[in-house]
């Protein structure tokens, strides 16, 4: 698998990430181990979790694997916090105490003595951004953080993390981005290229959305019938995203390859993109994602998609060239 630098920094990353978001929820510890196995010897190396996804369960499931199924050394690992995990005083927020006590519980869920990416979930605006940032360097200062980023910031938020001076460079921005979500282009992406920040997409397949399995029924085994997720595909379910599915889907036939791939390939080849996170329920949807490395579209067809899924721009945006 191609490695790409990661924002302005030396840090090499596989240009598809392996996302954990429901290891611990409809991922087990098994079916997670050949997940990371198949990533691994398809040369995948980054691997995303955070210390909320199932209550800290997906992290202790890496840790687990990790010295087990592969080793410590051979994969990129990335975490975050901020988001709320108890009602405690440091449970949640971007707090320079919340923070480091959130570090060092996802070092003793995953059993490791560092991350190589640490990234804030979101931006807290009851603290000040100087203290959040402070927390960061700390981190690094004292080794258990190699490098930082953040995840869900917008445009203004990115730029102003990412230039206040004397603190930890941004590294990355982790946030969704796909043919159906792609109004990151009007801002973020232009601040992320102008302070040279890696974006790392989440959902880069429209929530599952853009497999094209929902375009007539909710299949029982999917996300979208889950309890816990169907919320989660429901906001991609639209006319709009119905339009873009079956564009997909002419792309993927006119190519013999499937919708999965083609929507792979168009959101890992954009601006300022390093590597889409693919979150996979089991192995063999994994190593289908996996398969959408030997596919780069046709300038035609990437126009014909960039049409039909087009944003708007207006007064003050720009849009990319």
């Amino acid at each position: 698998m191609e490695q790409r630098y990661l924002g302005r920094s030396g840090l090499r990353v596989s240009r598809l990430g392996l996302g954990t978001m429901t290891w611990g929820l409809d991922t087990g510890p098994d079916q997670a181990a050949s997940q990371l196995q198949a990533f691994t010897e398809a040369g995948g190396t980054l691997v995303d979790t955070a210390d909320v996804y199932s209550d800290g369960e997906a992290e202790r499931i890496l840790g687990a694997l990790l010295g087990e199924v592969v080793p410590r050394d051979r994969v990129v690992l990335a975490t975050k916090a901020v988001a709320r995990r108890d009602d405690g005083p440091f449970g949640g927020g971007a707090s320079r105490g919340s923070l480091l006590a959130a570090l060092d519980g996802s070092l003793r869920r995953l059993g490791v003595d560092h991350v190589d990416l640490w990234q804030l979930h979101a931006w807290d605006p009851a603290v000040p951004l100087d203290e959040t940032l402070s927390a960061l360097d700390s981190a690094i200062a004292s080794g258990k953080v190699r490098y930082a980023g953040v995840s869900n910031y917008c445009g203004w938020q990115l730029g102003t993390a990412a230039a206040l001076p004397g603190h930890t460079p941004i590294v990355s921005n982790q946030v969704e981005y796909s043919l159906l979500e792609r109004g990151v282009e009007r801002e973020v992406v232009p601040a992320a290229r102008h302070h040279r920040v890696g974006l790392l997409p989440w959902a880069p397949l429209g929530r599952g959305v853009l497999t094209g399995k929902y375009r007539h029924s909710t299949p029982a085994d999917s996300r979208g019938a889950s309890e816990a997720l169907a919320g989660y595909v429901q906001r991609h379910r639209t006319e709009r995203a119905a339009r873009i599915v079956q564009a997909v889907l002419t792309a993927a036939e006119g190519l013999g390859s499937s919708p999965l791939r083609v929507a792979l390939a168009w959101v890992r080849d954009r601006p300022g993109v390093v590597a889409p996170i693919v979150g996979a329920r089991d192995t063999v949807q994994l190593v289908a994602s996996l398969a959408s490395e030997d596919l780069v579209l046709p300038s035609a067809i990437r126009a014909a998609l960039d049409d039909v899924s087009a944003v708007g721009f207006g007064y003050p945006e720009t849009e990319l060239g």
